[in-house]
């Protein structure tokens, strides 16, 4: 794998982290909110399932981090921090 489609796959994962936390994040407000007992049930297993995917997500774009860069890069710790993680 060439060092440029390394990057580029690097970059997809932090951008689909990022969209996962702004849906997170919307699901995570409308909790509790609805006077129907379905209805925020479901948006609590909405809410579950987005914060399993970021974290699967985040498991992915570890393992293509090169392993001899200990030092996380400015650019991954802003978008995990974007995402909140």
């Amino acid at each position: 794998m060439t060092d440029d489609y390394a990057h580029g796959r690097r970059d997809g994962l932090r951008l689909a982290l990022s969209i996962l936390a702004a849906e997170e994040a919307k699901w995570a407000a409308l909790l509790g909110e609805s006077p129907s007992w379905r209805t925020n049930s479901i948006r609590e297993v909405r809410h579950k399932t987005l914060q399993v995917a970021q974290t699967r997500v985040q498991t992915v774009l570890n393992r293509l981090t090169p392993k001899g860069d200990t030092a996380v890069s400015d650019e991954l710790a802003a978008a995990l921090d974007k995402a909140g993680l």
